[in-house]
């Protein structure tokens, strides 16, 4: 089936970057782009005339929420009752444990994959919270994940996450990691064992991939054996760093050292290498002969993946995406919240952005554009991904913008990033295949799914004192906005 896409602007891609055609043209053919342009010669058999709309490449997602979300749980409490929300160290040693079954936890991750299919978001890479975990994500669990991404048509960079520690709260209120190291290892193999396993599954969308957790909870050794299984693989690593004070505060208590020169000590710093957040770094060189931190993660070919919405709602951004844009930094993007909305990430980005600068015109929707389609594709090796163009995989997005509330149309990629949102995503194809349809996934029941996992987030939300160094309320930990006034019957 050869099937031509019609719409008042198509996105597609000349030279080394995106280009509207107004009125614009697409054809593919199975999974694959023959033509995006005007005036196709060629005889199609099935044309489709999406309006007023933008045709996109679909957005790329390399930190992509797979999760019941947390972070309306915290991202805007106080740092006391945020220290609650770790695990006490009493949890550690004593009570851990698995709040979820395996049923359970494959619920999760439809619910959670769907959104990102409903959010125009064709590639991803995923992160999930680990609070409510005996230790961290298992092979059975990814296993599920594998039959998930097949069902809903997604492409996938599946790793289970291992650590060989955990944050923690001692009594006192004090900060630390304990360890179990003999968890970490057994979550590398185990990691291992799912790439061998499961890389080229669901018709070759799915590519396995190593995803340790946060440098401060993998320990040096673990780090070492991690490369050294990449390289034996030929696969992608991701691992989530200087994204935090505190974190910093541990590397230099245990080693003496920032994240930048352990990684640079253990050779992790390369273009087979995903960075989310590398946003507390140094920027200045220390002297005129030697380089910054900033300029040592350019030179090594690094991806940095941008998460500019979670940070916003802490308080934080990154200073700034025009300062590592112009280093020569890859920047991608990712969600690593709820909503797995990639409009309003590359909204957050270009207002975050422009604060941390303080000037409006330090980035523009485009920049934004960009990271989240062939920023992500130039950070999974990919020149197939992230356009429009002949010979690229079929991975396809339609906006809508006869939306009432978008307000009249300037140029249709400031529009989409400062007015629009997920909400305005009509169709997603991904390897040609149409996998959402009118803003609905074919066979997906969305309200017995909303109320699914409103009972799943209610469940993991009462689960917090259990872990809470000070033992206090779920009431307490998460107060209502205003006074809630329950109805008793």
């Amino acid at each position: 089936m050869k099937t031509k896409l019609t719409a008042a602007y198509v996105i597609g891609y000349e030279g080394n970057d995106h280009v509207i055609y107004h009125n614009g043209e697409l054809v593919y053919q199975d999974d694959r782009i023959e033509f995006v342009g005007h005036h196709y010669p060629h005889a199609v058999d099935q044309t489709i005339n999406a309006g007023l709309a933008i045709i996109s490449p679909g957005f790329i997602d390399l930190d992509a929420l797979a999760d019941i979300d947390h972070g309306i749980l915290d991202t805007w409490v106080s740092p006391e009752i945020s220290l609650g929300l770790q695990w006490s160290a009493d949890y550690f040693r004593n009570h851990r444990h698995d709040l979820f079954s395996r049923e359970e936890e494959a619920f999760k991750h439809r619910y959670a994959l769907s959104q990102l299919a409903l959010n125009g978001v064709t590639t991803f890479m995923p992160i999930a919270g680990e609070q409510y975990k005996a230790w961290c994500e298992t092979y059975d669990e990814f296993a599920d994940v594998v039959d998930i991404v097949a069902a809903l048509g997604l492409r996938a960079y599946l790793g289970l996450s291992y650590r060989s520690g955990v944050n923690v709260v001692h009594h006192d209120g004090s900060r630390d990691v304990l360890w179990d190291e003999a968890e970490g290892e057994r979550g590398l193999r185990d990691a291992i064992r799912f790439v061998k396993t499961f890389d080229g599954a669901a018709e070759g969308r799915v590519t396995g991939c190593l995803l340790p957790a946060r440098i401060e909870t993998v320990t040096f050794d673990l780090l070492r054996q991690t490369k050294v299984a990449a390289e034996e693989l030929d696969c992608l690593i991701r691992l989530h760093c200087l994204q935090g004070e505190v974190e910093g505060r541990f590397l230099q208590q245990w080693y003496g050292k920032t994240a930048i020169q352990l990684l640079q000590e253990l050779d992790l710093l390369n273009p087979k290498v995903l960075i989310p957040h590398a946003m507390y770094l140094n920027k200045e060189r220390p002297d005129p002969q030697s380089l910054s931190e900033l300029e040592i993660l350019a030179k090594s070919g690094t991806s940095v993946i941008h998460c500019p919405l979670v940070f916003a709602r802490s308080g934080k951004a990154l200073h700034s995406f025009r300062r590592y844009q112009e280093a020569g930094i890859n920047l991608a993007m990712g969600s690593d919240t709820f909503p797995p909305d990639m409009i309003r990430v590359m909204e957050t980005g270009l207002v975050a952005g422009n604060l941390a600068e303080g000037r409006q015109d330090a980035h523009q929707a485009a920049d934004m554009f960009r990271a989240a389609t062939l920023g992500g594709a130039k950070a999974l090796g990919r020149d197939d991904l992230g356009r429009l163009a002949a010979g690229a995989k079929a991975d396809i997005v339609v906006i809508d913008l006869s939306d009432y509330r978008l307000g009249p149309i300037d140029d249709p990629i400031r529009t989409l990033v400062m007015m629009g949102n997920g909400r305005n995503i009509r169709d997603v194809i991904v390897d040609g295949r149409t996998i959402v349809k009118d803003g609905q996934i074919p066979g997906l029941d969305m309200g017995q799914m909303r109320q699914q996992a409103q009972a799943y987030f209610e469940k993991m939300r009462s689960a917090y004192p259990q872990r809470d160094y000070q033992g206090r309320s779920e009431e307490t930990l998460f107060p209502p906005s205003f006074y809630l006034n329950r109805e008793t019957r």
